[in-house]
Parts: structure tokens; sequence; C-alpha cells
């Protein structure tokens, strides 16, 4: 089996379509493969370690929580994810557990919040990005108590995602009322539910 095989082979296991240079190495393919893949076309290179085959869709939602694990889809980011906003973002929203720090995500379009390892996990699920490639992204309700405690969401963006959050059949306002105790945003939250419920 070619060099070319084993990529192909490790690339249709992915539904994503991509590699990293630690799976091509465990597949017994040197970094030298790799940088022939792409300078031949067959790849292109994403990020260091993460290459994406010429054939694939890119998906920036993937690929960049690939390239950065410990983010998670957050504030308008996640509004948009979860069908709460039109708005596809031009600079991602993602929430990182207080102290990680990659000096290489500065020169990403991310815009970054830190939080207490006790609220990073609080309300994560998963769900397909717009190109069908699983990403991890805060739930309704976290996303909506984060949007309601920080800075810079658009008024008129937070004010469309209350308001149909009021009509969904699908709302858990027990849920949305403990996670705004926890991360202190109850009196903002109950001023919202007042007016719409």
């Amino acid at each position: 089996m070619t060099y070319k095989e084993k990529i192909k082979e490790i690339i249709e296991a992915t539904p994503s379509g991509t590699v990293t240079s630690k799976t091509a190495t465990e597949a017994g393919l040197g970094r030298n493969v790799l940088r022939s893949l792409v300078e031949d076309g067959t790849l292109s290179r994403f990020s260091r370690g993460l290459y994406v085959s010429s054939e694939a869709w890119e998906d920036d939602f993937y690929l960049l929580q690939r390239r950065y694990a410990r983010g998670i889809y957050s504030r308008n980011t996640a509004l948009y994810l979860l069908g709460y906003s039109d708005r596809a973002p031009l600079r991602y929203d993602m929430t990182f557990p207080q102290g990680y720090n990659s000096p290489s995500i500065k020169s990403e379009r991310v815009n970054i919040t830190r939080v207490l390892p006790k609220n990073y996990d609080l309300g994560v699920i998963e769900l397909k990005s717009p190109c069908g490639n699983p990403v991890r992204v805060y739930d309704l309700e976290r996303t909506l108590c984060d949007v309601l405690r920080g800075n810079g969401c658009d008024v008129q963006i937070v004010n469309s995602a209350m308001k149909k959050y009021a009509r969904s059949n699908g709302k858990d306002v027990r849920k949305l009322a403990r996670y705004a105790e926890q991360l202190h945003v109850k009196p903002k939250v109950f001023r919202y539910l007042e007016v719409l419920l």
C-alpha cells in the first residue's frame, strides 16, 4: 500500500476529511509525507498538525474545535448553531476553563471567554455543525444566561432569542432558573421572563 493510499484510507475513516500528524505517524507515515501531500494539493494544512483533504468541504466550526479541543462554542456562536440567530458569526465565541492559554489562538477569529472550572462543563451538548460534523456547544438555557451576563452581544439578537425561547414548546424554565442562579444572572433572566411569559 502506498502512502497516498494509506492517507486516503485514514481520510475516508473520518467523516470530516481530516488527518492529524499524530494519526499519520501512528499509521507509519512521517511528517515529510504530509508535507509532500500538501505540496501536490492532496491535502491542505489548516493549522499545525491538522490537515484537510482537498476534496472535503472545509468546516471552520469543526476544524477550529479540533485545533482548540478545550473550546466550547458559546454566546452568539452558540445561538447561531442552536438556530436562535440567523447571523453567521464573523468571529467565533469560544469558552475555555480559567487558566487555559494558547498563544496561537490570538491569531484566530475567536472571542475568548474564560470561566471557573465549576461552570465550564455546565450545559455542554454536542450537535452537528452546518456541514454535519460534531461540535460541542452550550445548550440553549446556558447560552441565554451567558448572553445576558456578558457584554458584546447585540441587544436585537438577545431580544429575538429570548422571545423565541418564550414561545418554544421545548423550553425548560426550571433549568434556565438553575443556570441563572449558578451563573449569577437570575435578576436579568427573570426580568426578561416576567415580560415574555
